[in-house]
């Protein structure tokens, strides 16, 4: 699998960026969360090589935002 498409919002409630991806194979998938921006990347890569064999890792990954994250400034 060269690349798959990662679903990504914001909690209505908590305002936590959540991640999602539905293995199509039926073999279930992948759920990540983080409070901040920098830390979901990590998260995401981290789910990512837990649910994958090593040789099966995907090339890319493609973040699919549903709405727009809002940076805070100071």
């Amino acid at each position: 699998m060269d690349e798959i498409t990662i679903t990504v919002s914001t909690c209505e409630e908590t305002g936590t960026l959540v991640a999602w991806w539905d293995d199509p194979g039926g073999s279930g998938g992948l759920s990540t969360q983080a409070d901040r921006l920098s830390d979901f990347e990590r998260n995401i890569r981290e789910a990512v090589a837990v649910h994958f064999e090593r040789g099966e890792l995907p090339k890319h990954l493609r973040l699919h935002f549903v709405d727009d994250p809002v940076l805070a400034v100071a």
